[in-house]
């Protein structure tokens, strides 16, 4: 019977939770456990492992390996090598069961930009945008832009990935607000 989703001849899909339309590419692995959900794009060289979830229509370029307990929500995008860990203090010669790894949770519509790393047990935000090669240590809020080593915010951006001010429509015409320290969506402007 043929799958519902795609894998290369030269990619390996061990698990059997993979969601219709996603494609794994070659000298991709996805092992057995693994969730992935309908239409992602798995690139060339990616790995990932049993204890990970993916969400729906969710972009995994080259050479990204997602771990034990991290957990992509929908629409998530990791450029290429963005590095995700789940060890806070690994050791060879100390054996650790994934219930020991720090959860790493990215929410819906966030992007982590080409080479950035993300320190486990973080959390990054809905829609929120990090900079290619950052080294984030703490959590982001949703729809922060935040850059750097160690990484930084440097403001707000747009569900369409535009940089915007609170208050001020966004060239696609979104309206934001912040309140009490969080983005929130006031209308869409239909002009």
């Amino acid at each position: 019977m043929e799958k519902p989703y795609f894998v290369h001849e030269k990619g390996m899909c061990d698990s059997d939770k993979v969601g219709k339309g996603t494609r794994v590419w070659a000298f991709a692995h996805v092992m057995a456990g693994a969730v992935i959900g309908k239409e992602c794009n798995i690139g060339e060289g990616c790995y990932v492992e049993g204890g990970a979830v993916v969400g729906n229509h969710c972009t995994l370029k080259n050479g990204v390996a997602v771990w034990d307990r991290v957990t992509l929500e929908d629409y998530v995008f990791l450029g290429p090598n963005a590095v995700l860990t789940n060890d806070y203090m690994p050791r060879c010669r100390v054996k650790k069961s994934p219930d020991d790894f720090l959860p790493t949770l990215l929410r819906e519509g966030c992007t982590i930009g080409a080479n950035a790393t993300i320190v486990c047990g973080i959390t990054i935000g809905k829609n929120a945008m990090i900079g290619a090669g950052s080294v984030i240590t703490r959590n982001v809020p949703d729809h922060a832009l935040v850059f750097g080593n160690p990484a930084r915010m440097h403001g707000y951006v747009c569900v369409c990935g535009e940089k915007m001010e609170p208050g001020v429509p966004c060239e696609c015409g979104k309206l934001y607000r912040l309140q009490i320290g969080k983005v929130l969506e006031v209308k869409t402007n239909k002009a």
